[in-house]
């Protein structure tokens, strides 16, 4: 025992605030929360009259992701089924498809019900939806649809969607700009929460 002191243990040097900044951060909380919203859900808030009585701007509806993403990898044809309430972008060929913004024009999100799927027939006679050569039941509705419409027919990957609020003008659906592709829909949206009232925009 010579009475000298023991040798201190090596120290690990300190990590650049960048490497600190892409585990903690990048890795540890972005990333998570960017693969739920992207493949899982999300939140969306409703915005116009359009899916009255059932939706008011202000109510908060669940959007689901990965119900699009199994059917893009072939694992799930569950999806989109009729009489689901859908998120999605206008077909980008109308002119419906586009609004003014801040920094130009964009394309917004819609949320309506969805009333044919791939391979159905969806036609408008007598104020009534004529879903593959029969009227279609819609509980959801009280407002008979306001005009005829020839009747489509629905190719692989697309859908038909209308608003629940028939009422002339309070609604841009279908009738004014066709089927709905599947790639620009961002998934279901059935769960809701009440919390707005009737609003201005359809």
């Amino acid at each position: 025992m010579t009475g000298e002191p023991s040798p201190a243990p090596p120290t690990t040097p300190a990590r650049p605030w960048w490497v600190r900044l892409w585990r903690e951060w990048l890795l540890g909380a972005a990333l998570p929360v960017w693969l739920v919203v992207t493949f899982g859900f999300t939140f969306a808030r409703v915005d116009g009259n359009s899916m009255n009585p059932t939706l008011h701007t202000g109510d908060v509806a669940v959007l689901l992701k990965y119900p699009r993403w199994l059917r893009a990898w072939g694992l799930w044809d569950g999806y989109p089924r009729r009489g689901d309430i859908v998120v999605f972008r206008a077909p980008a060929s109308s002119e419906y498809a586009y609004q003014d913004g801040p920094l130009g024009r964009y394309r917004p999100y819609n949320i309506k019900r969805v009333i044919g799927v791939p391979g159905d027939s969806v036609g408008i006679r007598d104020g009534h939806v004529v879903l593959n050569g029969r009227p279609l039941t819609e509980p959801y509705t009280a407002v008979s649809t306001d005009r005829p419409e020839q009747t489509v027919r629905l190719g692989p990957g697309q859908i038909y969607v209308l608003g629940d609020n028939r009422i002339v003008g309070e609604s841009v659906d279908s009738r004014y700009y066709g089927p709905v592709s599947l790639a620009d829909v961002a998934g279901p949206a059935n769960l809701h929460v009440g919390l707005g009232q009737a609003g201005e925009s359809p």
